[in-house]
């Protein structure tokens, strides 16, 4: 009996990937209100401290994007395309809210549009510097403080210092549960395959973070506990690039014969990885926080003295998930049109080759419903490790 009970946990984890709206329309139709997002970089701790609901707004890999075509040009990033397509075909018709950062030119675009066809009750863009000076640091969290006024009015009540910091505790907690859950990919073979790890984060993205603690806490019990988890792969691979809003390429890579044991992108370690530091300016440590430690190509790092010190610099963190992971071969994804992740690649590669780690640039369409060419390559990449 307690076996079949704890096989039922990494199912339940499944089920709320596969149904992600679900939870959230029943909180809505209990008065909770639920709050769309539609990047890494907005602090969902001032969301959860108003008592309501954050929400990861992601697109839908598994279906043509037709609504948004009228509006957005096709040579744009794809995933910001599909999360517009959802949302004027009625995906996400029970949020109350709406934010959005300047994170990228095209998020930016679709933001105007978002906002004139998609009526919420509440909407909010965050101006986002591009740059981690302490001035733009200080620029950001006025930002961050017109961002709390705005949600305060929205809700009809202030959020205290205290029930701020409760907040940012919960969600440092979920970090270090997700960082627990990473580790037992360390070992060899991992104790959790990467698409089981992505389904588990997507689906916190759309739900309470205390539910989410309790399932994460459950999830790495009844992992640590199982015998039949991944097959031990002659290829221990780390997936980084754009955003994953769906499992089929991870799947489609540990189809070939690798184990994906850690990525870099930001439905995975960008988002959960680092704590909110705090101190006695709340605020300042949230922008601190998510314009510094957040590893996104968006955002420019300081220049070394020479190309290669500049490379350490902005790629340090990289050779160190390698390292602690045992990875022996990457994998650079990034969807067509994606021009953030595809200026970085060139550096990248050559910051992994100087480093003796191959590295396999696979760009895609974002839809997964032509896998075969993209596994083929992959195949391919194998091969030349083996």
């Amino acid at each position: 009996m307690e076996a079949k009970q704890e096989a039922e946990r990494l199912v339940k984890a499944r089920d709320i990937y596969e149904n992600r709206d679900r939870r959230a329309r029943e909180l809505k139709a209990e008065g909770q209100k639920v709050i769309g997002y539609l990047c890494a970089y907005v602090p969902v701790e001032m969301i959860t401290a108003l008592d309501m609901v954050p929400y990861r707004v992601l697109g839908a890999p598994r279906e043509p994007i037709t609504e948004a075509a009228a509006h957005l040009q096709t040579v744009l990033c794809p995933f910001v395309r599909s999360c517009f397509d959802q949302s004027l075909k009625g995906k996400y018709d029970f949020l109350d809210g709406f934010v959005s950062v300047h994170s990228c030119d095209t998020v930016y675009s679709a933001v105007q549009f978002w906002t004139y066809y998609v009526k919420t009750p509440y909407d909010h863009f965050i101006d986002m510097p591009h740059t981690t000076h302490k001035a733009s640091i200080e620029f950001f969290k006025n930002e961050l403080d017109l961002f709390w006024k705005t949600l305060e009015e929205f809700a009809g009540k202030e959020i205290s210092p205290q029930s701020l910091k409760d907040a940012i505790a919960a969600h440092n907690e979920q970090r270090a549960l997700v960082r627990e859950l990473y580790d037992l990919r360390k070992a060899d073979p991992p104790l959790i395959s990467g698409t089981e790890t992505l389904q588990i984060l997507i689906g916190l993205m759309s739900i309470p973070v205390t539910e989410g603690n309790a399932l994460l806490r459950e999830s790495i019990k009844e992992v640590k506990s199982r015998q039949d988890g991944p097959k031990k792969q002659p290829f221990r691979l780390l997936v980084w690039g754009s955003p994953l809003d769906d499992v089929t390429l991870i799947e489609m890579i540990e189809g070939c014969g690798a184990n994906v044991v850690i990525d870099d992108i930001c439905t995975g370690t960008r988002f959960y990885w680092p704590n909110v530091e705090v101190s006695s300016d709340l605020v300042g440590a949230l922008a601190q926080r998510y314009l510094d430690e957040v590893r996104c190509p968006r955002t420019f790092r300081e220049t070394g003295p020479n190309y290669w010190a500049d490379l350490e610099n902005r790629f340090a963190y990289v050779k160190d998930f390698a390292k602690d992971w045992n990875v022996n071969g990457v994998i650079l994804q990034s969807m067509k049109y994606c021009d953030t992740h595809g200026y970085e690649v060139p550096g990248l590669k050559d910051y992994l080759r100087r480093i003796g780690l191959p590295a396999f640039y696979l760009e895609h369409e974002y839809t997964m419903v032509a896998l075969a060419p993209l596994r083929t390559r992959v195949e391919a990449f194998l091969e030349t490790m083996a």
